[in-house]
């Protein structure tokens, strides 16, 4: 039975259909870049996208959503229920993505070079580790979506698709600034944040220091819900917006 949020009324969660593949790619890339378009820092849209969506829409669509605004996409989530799955695809559509970037390379300008040594040379030191053997989920919205009660409604959704099929926890990382803020929403509602790395590949892009961070979620029903506030936690510093 499809899974669908319909509050507020411009907004709708639905599961994904295949149709939607190209707009899910599109804004995959439109946000690729700390929730801007990737060109400046990749150029490869295709690669960039094969890499962040392929599992997602090709093995395990039944856990991807996408919200819309009056009928277009306008952000999505894409999840796993099986990790040792999801470890096994990444291991052969990491292998096949670095030979496709290996034949390109020559093409690509000093920016997308430099995202490319960054991969071989920093990214498995400065990504944090994650759990393995638990679900797992990713958001990527356009700017008219980064509402609290859109994203909410998102990973509601989500989580109770979870929590309907056995998952007992789950965890994401998501790209935060200096300081709480950008995980705040989360941890307002149960979500514990396990740790945090700066990432230096946008170095070049902005001044302030970025992090990539894990936050982790037990699931557990409260009055027919499994995302609400945790109490005595106060509503101070999140905002009506998700800047980040």
């Amino acid at each position: 039975m499809e899974a669908k949020v319909s509050r507020p009324k411009a907004l709708q969660v639905r599961n994904y259909r295949a149709a939607d593949r190209e707009a899910v790619r599109q804004l995959c890339c439109d946000t690729g870049f700390l929730g801007n378009p990737i060109d400046p820092v990749f150029e490869d849209r295709e690669l960039f996208a094969n890499f962040l969506t392929d599992y997602y829409l090709k093995q395990e669509p039944e856990s991807a959503f996408v919200i819309t605004s009056h009928g277009k996409i306008k952000g999505y989530l894409l999840g796993s229920c099986f990790p040792m799955k999801h470890q096994v695809h990444s291991l052969f559509q990491n292998l096949l993505d670095a030979l496709t970037a290996l034949t390109r390379y020559l093409r690509y300008k000093p920016a997308s070079r430099r995202f490319l040594h960054w991969i071989l040379l920093n990214a498995w030191r400065e990504v944090p580790a994650a759990p393995r053997w638990i679900g797992h989920f990713h958001v990527n919205l356009l700017p008219e979506v980064r509402s609290v009660e859109g994203f909410r409604l998102l990973l509601e959704t989500y989580l109770r698709y979870l929590y309907e099929r056995g998952v007992k926890r789950v965890h994401a990382q998501m790209v935060t600034f200096d300081g709480r803020r950008g995980f705040r929403l989360f941890e307002r509602y149960g979500f514990k944040v396990l740790n945090r790395s700066e990432i230096t590949k946008y170095k070049r892009f902005t001044n302030r220091n970025v992090y990539l961070c894990t936050v982790v979620k037990e699931l557990q029903e409260e009055r027919d819900r499994l995302l609400y506030p945790v109490r005595g936690l106060a509503d101070e510093g999140v905002r009506s917006r998700l800047e980040e």
